[in-house]
């Protein structure tokens, strides 16, 4: 029993449902009319331990007493959500809302899908849905793509004030275009139990380190924007604009007595001054008056008769901004004389009738706009081209903020913020631990076989597998192998390294062809590099000892011309006819002919 302030004695409090036996029924009743979405986000009881079912009364244990927690010996009943580690599958790491950046799987051996979570639906059959904005990675693209998008890493690498892409090591070159990715406008619908994990996408930062992208794991930058109908590569509207291309010229402030050279007609205007004769009454009723004069104007008009029928429509359409404009403007173009001003607000010809953007536009026309901020949202470049041609960019814009103070915008605003409540938050979507099928299973220590779709069974050649390093850090042991690339080439990758293609969508290390194209080329010339290099095809060296050069499943060969081949082709001119024979490749040469000219050429 507590005790108020003056003495008396209260009321005891009531104890809570389920704090001993009695209530415990009542208790079970409704924590079974829980929600599963609730029990999902953990909720769970401090005391780690629950009122005795009723199977257990009825097995002879309800003997056991349980204590009331309103009791000075039993502890007090608080609920808390429940904080989960990693052994008991880490909730938070699993929770999947909207905004997240996330990795899809669409096949067992391609690199994921990175996604961005727009809308979680669920569906009749109650599965969920993930409307997605996609992102797209370098081999998602046309080569002509690529260079365009090295041509515009060159131009920003040029304008960085921080650590520049010459700074980096070869590898870390390599990489870091696996961490590029390219933003489109285009949405997918994706089943959330395909999801594999969270990462982070951000706007490439100008003023920051390349190598900070590498240092953190699952991280990704863009800033291009690909169009995936168009194969276009654009700059993204939201960059940060830094540099000295960005900064306004600042003129030289002028002495005292200095004419002005600029052009007077390209500066602004003043349209008001602050300091004039009137008092804030007198403005005030000459602006009630130039809206009393709108409204008459309205009424004279026969279009505007029609669109607000009513003197209440008529009269708000007369006090919005673009009338106060006009009779503020007027007033400052006659120095604020008020006789002269209200004479100009009705001329010879009528009152003057002065009309917005919202009065402009016709029913239609507001709803085409309001079907195409929906798709586009404030993108008024495409508005314009696909829903509103005839307008121009200024009316829409204009239009656009207008129609934010009406309250068919904050109509929409509410069912919006409604249909956003009743969609799903959050998912919760388990740690994905099935085999992956181009896992290779060992026996005894040796590979034997690749897990195939649907149980199929690909069997490996073991004498090729056995000593067969990964492609991307050439290791030779591995807790688990997986087979990588086509079938043909029985190429594997070790655990980190199909993670890290599973991720990133490449290897860890550059290939031979994208070495070359990094690293100026290696002089063959030199003594030193004669014995390791040679020449698969002509020019292109390769390492021997590589471990590149073990895997080739082709026979290299090249056509070496002896010394008289090549004398051939310069004394027997007038007999080979070059130029004639390789138009006409069918007609045999006379080989006896040029032998016997060349013999001769020899002897003499």
């Amino acid at each position: 029993v507590r005790k108020e302030r003056g003495g008396r004695e209260a009321r005891p409090v009531r104890p809570p449902l389920g704090c001993c036996r009695r209530h415990s029924r009542r208790r079970r009743r409704q924590r079974q009319e829980r929600s599963g979405a609730e029990r999902a986000l953990g909720q769970r009881c401090v005391r780690g331990w629950h009122p005795r079912s009723r199977g257990q009364r009825e097995r002879g244990r309800s003997h056991r007493p349980i204590p009331c927690p309103y009791t000075p010996s039993a502890p007090t009943l608080t609920w808390q959500p429940a904080k989960y580690n990693n052994k008991r599958g880490g909730m938070a790491a699993n929770m999947y809302r909207v905004g997240d950046y996330v990795y899809f799987e669409n096949s067992s051996s391609n690199p994921y899908l990175i996604r961005r979570i727009e809308e979680l639906n669920k569906t009749v059959s109650g599965t969920v849905e993930a409307k997605v904005v996609c992102f797209y990675r370098r081999r998602d693209i046309t080569n002509s793509l690529i260079v365009l998008a090295d041509k515009h890493a060159k131009e920003m690498e040029e304008e960085l004030e921080t650590t520049s892409l010459s700074d980096l090591t070869e590898k870390q070159r390599h990489q870091l275009k696996h961490r590029e990715i390219f933003l489109s406008r285009q949405y997918d619908s994706l089943p959330a139990t395909h999801i594999r994990g969270k990462c982070s996408v951000s706007l490439l930062n100008e003023t920051g380190s390349m190598a900070s992208y590498l240092e953190k794991e699952d991280s990704f930058f863009y800033f291009l924007v690909y169009d995936p109908s168009l194969k276009t590569l654009l700059a993204d509207k939201g960059e940060i604009r830094v540099g000295t291309r960005y900064q306004a010229d600042i003129s030289d402030m002028l002495n005292e007595g200095e004419s002005d050279s600029r052009d007077q007609s390209k500066m602004e205007v003043k349209i008001w001054d602050p300091d004039n004769p009137l008092n804030d009454r007198q403005i005030d009723q000459f602006l009630v008056v130039a809206c009393a004069v709108g409204t008459f104007a309205r009424a004279l008009d026969c279009s505007s008769s029609v669109r607000q029928p009513s003197l209440h429509m008529s009269a708000a359409a007369a006090s919005r901004d673009i009338t106060l404009f006009h009779a503020m403007n007027t007033l400052h173009k006659h120095n604020y004389d008020l006789t002269q001003a209200i004479n100009i607000l009705v001329p010879q010809g009528g009152p003057i009738l002065c009309r917005d953007e919202m009065e402009e536009w016709s029913a239609s026309e507001a709803n085409l706009f309001e079907e195409a901020l929906e798709k586009y949202g404030k993108d008024f470049n495409d508005i314009r081209q696909d829903f509103l041609p005839w307008k121009s960019l200024t009316s829409i814009i204009e239009y656009y903020y207008m129609w934010k103070t009406t309250d068919r915008y904050v109509q929409q605003k509410r069912l919006k913020a409604a249909e956003v409540e009743s969609k799903l938050k959050q998912v919760y979507i388990p740690t994905y631990n099935k085999p992956n099928p181009n896992q290779i299973s060992t026996v005894n220590g040796k590979p034997a076989v690749v897990n195939g779709p649907v149980g199929e069974m690909v069997h490996q050649n073991q004498n090729s597998s056995v000593c067969r390093p990964c492609e991307s850090c050439y290791a030779t042991q591995s807790q688990q192998w997986f087979s990588w690339g086509p079938p043909t080439m029985q190429c594997r990758l070790c655990a980190l390294c199909w993670i890290y293609w599973k991720k990133y969508g490449g290897l860890k290390k550059p290939t031979r062809t994208e070495a070359e194209k990094m690293s100026p080329p290696h002089d063959v010339s030199e003594p030193h590099l004669r014995g390791i290099f040679h020449h698969s095809q002509p020019g292109v060296p390769m390492l021997i000892d590589s471990p590149k050069s073990t895997l080739k499943t082709h026979q290299s060969f090249f056509l070496q011309s002896t010394h008289l081949t090549k004398l051939a082709r310069h004394v027997c001119r007038d007999i080979l006819q070059l130029k004639r024979a390789a138009r006409r490749p069918f007609v045999p040469i006379n080989c006896a002919a040029v032998k016997a000219e060349c013999k001769n050429f020899l002897n003499s």
